[in-house]
């Protein structure tokens, strides 16, 4: 099997794109074959490098990788379409001199005006074949005159062309319908449907896997194939990616493109196994198998199981991926990968192995409780920051410490952590034990004074999880790229002068 993914470089990878590529990967490395990545940077007024490498970084970050392409090489090269137009003007000739393309004078108003016509009249608004009756005499004629005509392919008239899809079955279209297309613009470039064409077969491509709303190009490509005596792909098209309203995925439904998810803190095993469930399912001996690793996907995959159904984009179901994703992976590289989304929140943290250890020790208390990596800052933010005079203005919190009882355990806790070592997790129970032995107190009348002054907050994570993390941060180096933090010994001491001031 030879599949190819083939991008036109004019904006980001949109989600639905990316599924696309994610499937020919899984197909390819599913049956040991080959992905080819090729760039289709024809449209020379929207295509840009720029575009190109943010699209293979996109790749190259949700983990797929290819065989032939670009930047890779390969023996059916080059993979730009740009860097194919002789070939595209060989093939082109070729049609010309059987007679399967004709030469086409027809100005856009011309066009324009033909196409408002028949729509005014309830006709299909395909070309009508002024040029098609030209002799190639005339054309030639015209052509020394100095007019730049394009190029169209000759539709054969009267006929039905039938393809059997991999997912939809046998497909047919008639025609008389379709209209000649151009293939070769007047300014040289090639058209899309014949590009396509010529690189597929001469790439050997054998399935070629792509969105369904290729689906009505499909017949006219068959027809090219046909005119320049190659022998047509398998064709598998795949039901589109839409929106929570059930219309295509757009701006309009929120974040659409790759780039646009990893920045909002998404992993991208988490997108990857997300989008190969919108159409198709691994199955699997419960049936009902959905977090996989990609390597296990491929093995799974196969084109005949995709479903014909459009598939919704659900954003809630992703962050659910993720979230399991997170709890799976390395507190390490969530640590590293979580850096950028702490100086965007203010934290400025360039953190060395020390930095870093510390941040991965902390990290068990964000990712029980968040979807995305940028929402670990503010999970972790008690780390960084704490005001007991802040605290103390929060009106709630000013109400439950005027209570004696609450007092008596900030102030008892402070005389008990003025002579403790820094806190690990046995070292903070046995302080809160010795806390409730001074006051009385215990549970929510205990430990609810506690996490406010430790943490200068009235709920977050499991103090048996936070006061640990704060005293180990304290004791951080200052060159270890982490902003100081305040250990539990200073916050209630804090605390209690805070509480005696505010009276």
């Amino acid at each position: 099997m030879r599949v190819r993914f083939a991008p036109s470089p004019s904006g980001h990878l949109h989600v639905g794109n990316a599924r696309t590529a994610l499937f020919n990967w899984l197909a390819a490395r599913g049956t040991g074959g080959t992905l080819i990545l090729r760039i289709e940077d024809t449209d020379v007024q929207r295509s840009t490098r720029e575009s190109e490498a943010a699209i293979v970084r996109d790749l190259r970050w949700l983990g797929l990788d290819w065989d032939e392409g670009p930047d890779v090489g390969g023996s059916r090269g080059p993979y730009r379409q740009s860097e194919r137009l002789h070939l595209y003007e060989s093939y082109a000739t070729e049609l010309l001199s059987a007679g399967h393309a004709y030469r086409c004078f027809c100005s856009s108003a011309q066009l324009d005006a033909d196409r408002q016509a028949a729509l005014a009249e309830g006709r299909d608004a395909r070309y009508p074949g002024t040029c098609r009756r030209l002799s190639i005499e005339q054309a030639a004629g015209r052509i020394a005159a100095g007019e730049r005509p394009a190029t169209r392919f000759r539709v054969p008239e009267h006929r039905d062309v039938v393809f059997e899809d991999v997912v939809r079955g046998a497909v047919r279209f008639q025609t008389d319908a379709i209209g000649d297309p151009v293939i070769v613009r007047a300014d040289g470039h090639p058209a899309y449907n014949f590009a396509v064409v010529v690189d597929d077969a001469l790439m050997e491509v054998t399935h070629v896997v792509r969105g369904e709303d290729h689906i009505s190009n499909t017949p006219r490509q068959i027809l090219l194939y046909e005119a320049l005596g190659f022998t047509p792909p398998a064709f598998a098209h795949l039901a589109l990616v839409l929106g929570p309203d059930h219309s295509p995925l757009s701006k309009r439904h929120g974040a659409t493109s790759v780039a646009e998810f990893r920045s909002k803190g998404y992993l991208p095993e988490a997108l990857v196994n997300y989008l190969a469930l919108i159409g198709w399912s691994p199955g699997g001996p419960g049936g009902n198998e959905e977090l996989l690793p990609i390597d296990e996907l491929a093995r799974r995959f196969s084109l005949d199981r995709v479903g014909l159904s459009a598939g919704v984009f659900d954003e809630e179901k992703l962050a659910w991926v993720n979230r399991h994703y997170l709890k799976m992976a390395d507190p390490h590289r969530i640590a590293e990968l979580s850096v950028p989304y702490f100086k965007e929140a203010g934290v400025e943290l360039s953190p060395d192995a020390r930095g870093v250890e510390f941040l991965a020790s902390a990290m068990a208390m964000a990712i029980s409780s968040v979807d995305r990596l940028d929402q670990v800052p503010a999970r972790l933010a008690l780390l960084f920051e704490y005001s007991p005079e802040a605290t103390l203005g929060d009106a709630q919190v000013r109400e439950e410490m005027r209570a004696e009882a609450a007092r008596a355990v900030v102030r008892a806790l402070a005389e008990e952590l003025a002579r403790a070592p820094r806190l690990d997790r046995e070292r903070f129970r046995a302080a809160a034990d010795a806390v409730r032995a001074r006051t009385g107190h215990k549970g929510k009348a205990l430990f609810h004074p506690i996490r406010v002054a430790l943490t200068g907050r009235r709920e977050g994570p499991e103090l048996d999880l936070a006061i640990p993390a704060v005293d180990l941060g304290a004791e951080l180096p200052r060159d270890a790229g982490v902003p100081p933090i305040l250990g539990c010994r200073e916050r209630a001491a804090a605390f209690v002068r805070a509480l005696d001031q505010s009276g």
